[in-house]
């Protein structure tokens, strides 16, 4: 150890040399050379003929790599030293004859850059720490670098996959022929995702020097889809299945097989097996996306010598737009690995994360016109307490009914009782109200599938899927679409993770005649791939994009029609829509992207829980839990608090509090600190922060201990024996039912979009920088220009179809006339969102009524007047201004003028007055 009094260098050395020793290299001065003392050993300021490199690297004895050590401050520069560093690695080492070193590294001990020069155009990457000596051994030994190798991957066979499969795979081999470190398959639900990240898993394998492979997922139920997928995955030049070529192991404990070359993993999993610690398979069940904790800082990952940031060539990420963020983000840097993911539904902060290299653009909409996915279509079922609650008077004899035992007293309430759509089926449940949905829903069935009749005219419930707000909410549902459909337990049935086997009930649900409803709570973007469904009746709400959209995904997967007759016999037609029942408004509720992340929301303690259960550690996280913990206590009962001790190992609630808040007492730390220091006097900075860290995460490891899965769902499950009042008094009204029209906040909405679109593209687009910017120059707008905007934005923005934002405003507003064609909308649209007309006018209309004010200021006065024959031309000109938006010389050989005269004509009636002419129409007609 060094004194304490060490330069930025000598902190920044004693940096590396952790790392180094972590990874596995033994440290040596030059005048201490020993090569046999390990098979990988880093000699110091060993000399070469550029001058003493700071770090020579030997494997088995021989030179293989250089690290270029730099003070902490250089972080920012670390690129500018990348020529030394290979004038190092060129020149010739003392006493021996060497070859160019192609290991090279620029460290500060904090930031590393890693080179392979044996690599086609070697590139520079950040490095969570060193490769292992073994893994210099390997590669060496291997000859060709994993880089190199993506020259050997063949054409892809074409056979068995799609286009957009073709297009996703394609593009992915392109993308790492270029080295991109980072790449993104957009992909709608159900057009084969998972299927196109086999193949090239397969291919990776098969043809680069490829030798492990992560598939990453967020959820226990994605990882054994996953793993049912590589069983089942038979490669289309071979006749054997996948797994019988590789090995697969699904992990499920800190045991990785060596031999294993695809790994499924839950990120949560990952993160304990770096940091050494058993993991409680509940806390896999739900993805981290959906518990509300965002905790200030990112997980810690320390170096693990059993998975050492080498250990995976690639990752996998399945859907990636979920959890790759906040906490997680930390858990992926520490991999030098190449990084893919996988989604349906990304936002700006998976494009941000994937470096905006994105392979694949396959929309839900573009599935649903290449029949890879089913289109939906909104049926609205709207009550009046699903809107705007109800009041129970005081006085009133309701039942208290407890949540988990569902046990029941008659009491009369000593206040009035007020209560909001939001908390209903929380704190007040009406079974009147969720009666009424689903009597109405089952009434109107015929309604929305005519088709449904059997041969003897019984109507056939169609698969339905009911997303529920909670399991108590879930329970009634069950109980009322039970008695209201007049059917037996199995028609209807709950699909949760909470149950002893969902997957059992799923299946069912997806292969068999019942269950014909399910109903389900947490199984929503889960991979619940039910291919026969048909109906999706929401009875929740939800605010995210992204969720809304893996919610509607569970009904979009297309199925042939002899496998939906075996589930649904009297079905006569394929599968080539699903219904939504919006029940709750959810179809018309605003959408975010996501959570802003300076938003600090009322976090539910049992995402609070969760944090903890997978590794957070932050302060307010422990300071948060403890303050509820402190709550619960005056809360519970005194035998509630014994089971309490049962399951915490006999720590009370306040000691397990008193544990949690210590963790970061100042008081606690700086004795922690000052013990630190007088057990290792004149120990370097370096090493000194490496034990109070230590100690830190020892602490913190302590107090998080306790929070186990069975714990945690006692202390969750404990808050909710709390009474729901159940109002039997009000009766609910329907306020309307039938299809969904364009109503006034979808049209707000769209035109909102349609602006918004224009403003954003309106400086990059040569249509929207005329109409823009340069109105002067629309005399130069042109048919071709018009056509290019409205196809780019079809391709952007399907939903915005001109006709569609049309109809938008009908319903908003008076419109004046009617466009013959989109293209015509769109330029009446244009000048809508650009001022120039206050009233929507279709552009036909306003060219008319340009030109009858030219001709009457033409006709003023003693001015000469054009004749029949001229009128006729000039009709003419302005038809085709209104349809083409501009007319040129050359437009006069063709129909219709060419059939009466073309430009002779023209000429013979106006001379050489006819180019101003066609100068003026064209920028009078058009203002």
């Amino acid at each position: 150890m060094m004194g304490i009094n060490q330069t930025p260098e000598q902190k920044a050395r004693d940096q590396i040399d952790k790392q180094l020793n972590a990874c596995g290299w033994i440290i040596q001065n030059k005048k201490e050379i020993n090569l046999s003392a390990g098979p990988g050993v880093a000699i110091r300021e060993y000399q070469t003929d550029a001058g003493p490199a700071d770090y020579v690297l030997f494997v088995d004895g021989k030179p293989v790599g250089i690290v270029e050590a730099k003070r902490e401050e250089e972080g920012v520069h670390l690129t500018v030293h990348e020529d030394q560093a290979k004038d190092y690695a060129d020149s010739k080492l003392k006493y021996l004859n060497n070859d160019p070193l192609p290991f090279v590294f620029e460290s500060t001990g904090e930031l590393t850059r890693f080179t392979d020069y044996r690599d086609p155009k070697p590139r520079s990457r950040p490095v969570f720490s060193f490769q292992r000596p073994e893994t210099f051994r390997n590669w060496l030994k291997s000859g060709n670098t994993l880089r190199a190798s993506f020259t050997d991957l063949p054409e892809l066979p074409k056979d068995g996959l799609r286009d957009c499969q073709i297009n996703a795979i394609h593009n992915l081999e392109k993308s790492f022929r270029k080295n991109r470190p980072r790449a993104l398959i957009q992909m709608a639900t159900g057009s084969g995702k998972t299927y196109a990240a086999v193949t090239f898993i397969y291919r990776l394998l098969k043809f680069t020097k490829a030798n492990r492979i992560l598939f990453l997922v967020d959820t226990k139920n994605l990882g054994e889809q996953a793993e049912q997928e590589f069983m089942a995955y038979l490669p289309n030049d071979d006749n054997r299945k996948f797994t019988e070529l590789y090995n697969v192991q699904r992990l499920s404990s800190q045991y990785i097989a060596p031999d294993s070359q695809v790994c499924i993993s839950t990120i949560q999993r990952l993160y304990s097996i770096l940091k050494g610690e058993e993991l409680d398979e509940s806390a896999e069940e739900v993805n981290p996306a959906e518990r509300n904790w965002k905790g200030r800082t990112p997980l810690p990952v320390v170096y693990s010598d059993k998975i050492p940031l080498e250990f995976f060539d690639f990752i996998v990420i399945d859907e990636c737009h979920r959890s790759i963020y906040n906490l997680w983000k930390q858990v992926l840097d520490y991999f030098d690995a190449f990084l893919i993911g996988l989604t349906a539904t990304p936002d700006n902060r998976t494009f941000g994360f994937f470096n905006q290299n994105i392979v694949s653009e396959y929309t839900h909409e573009q599935a649903v016109v290449d029949g890879v996915n089913v289109g939906f279509d909104v049926y609205q079922i709207d009550t009046q307490i699903s809107r705007k609650g109800g009041v129970i008077w005081k006085g009133e004899y309701v039942d208290h009914r407890e949540r988990l035992t569902r046990r029941k007293r008659w009491e009369q309430l000593d206040e009035d009782k007020t209560y909001s759509s939001k908390q209903l089926d929380k704190d007040v449940v009406n079974p009147n109200q969720i009666r009424l949905i689903i009597k109405t829903f089952k009434d109107h069935l015929p309604e929305i599938f005519p088709d449904r009749f059997d041969d003897k005219g019984e109507f056939e419930i169609p698969k339905t899927l009911i997303f529920a707000k909670s399991d108590s909410h879930a329970d009634d549902i069950i109980n009322i679409v039970r008695e209201e459909f007049g059917e037996e337990n199995r028609f209807c049935k709950k699909i949760t993770y909470r149950e002893d086997d969902p997957k059992s009930i799923l299946a069912q649900f997806r292969n068999d005649y019942y269950p014909r409803i399910a109903v389900t709570v947490d199984m929503i973007a889960t991979g619940t791939d039910v291919k026969p469904l048909e109906c999706l009746l929401f009875m929740r709400d939800v605010k995210s994009r992204n969720y809304f959209e893996q919610m509607k995904g569970r009904g979009t997967r297309i199925i042939k029609l002899d496998d939906l007759k075996k589930v649904t016999p009297s079905v006569k037609f394929t599968k080539d829509h699903f219904v939504i029942v919006d029940a709750i408004g959810v179809t018309r509720s605003l959408k975010t992207d996501s959570r802003p992340l300076e938003k600090k929301p009322s976090v539910p303690l049992k995402d609070l829980l969760a944090a903890v259960a997978v590794g957070a550690r932050d302060e307010e996280l422990f300071s948060s839990l403890a303050n509820r913990l402190i709550r619960l206590e005056k809360q519970i009962t005194e035998k509630e608090k014994v089971v309490f001790l049962e399951k915490s190992g006999g720590k009370s609630i306040p000691q397990i509090a008193k544990e949690l808040l210590q963790a970061y007492d100042p008081d606690v730390l700086a004795e922690m600190v000052q013990k630190v220091k007088s057990e290792n006097p004149g120990a370097s900075p370096v090493f000194v922060e490496e034990k109070i860290r230590e100690k830190h995460e020892a602490i913190l490891g302590n107090a998080a201990r306790v929070f186990n899965g069975e714990l945690n769902q006692y202390i969750e499950n404990v808050r909710k024996v709390h009474e729901q009042v159940i109002d039997h008094i009000n009766p609910d009204r329907l306020l309307h039912v039938g299809w969904d029209a364009e109503n006034q906040e979808m049209a707000e909405g769209l035109i909102k979009d349609f602006t918004t679109w224009l403003e954003e593209n309106k400086d990059e687009i040569t249509a929207l920088q005329i109409f823009y910017n340069q109105p002067y120059r629309l005399r130069e707008l042109t048919y071709a220009m018009i056509k290019e905007l409205n196809d780019i934005l079809k391709t952007d923005k399907p939903a915005l179809a001109p006709l569609h934002v049309w109809h938008a405003y009908e319903l908003l507003e008076e419109t004046n006339g009617s466009p013959r064609n989109e293209l015509v909308a769109l330029v009446s649209l244009i000048r809508k969102a650009c001022s120039m007309d206050i009233e929507l006018t279709s552009y036909d209309k306003t060219v008319d009524r340009n030109f009858q004010t030219w001709v009457m200021n033409r006709h003023k006065g003693n001015a000469p007047k054009f004749n029949d024959e001229q009128m006729e031309w000039l009709r003419m000109i302005k038809e085709h201004i209104s349809g083409s938006f501009h007319l040129d010389r050359d437009d006069l050989d063709y129909a219709p003028f060419d059939a009466n005269g073309g430009v002779g004509k023209m000429w013979q009636l106006f001379g050489d007055e006819m180019d101003e002419l066609i100068k003026e129409l064209n920028e009078v007609l058009v203002a």
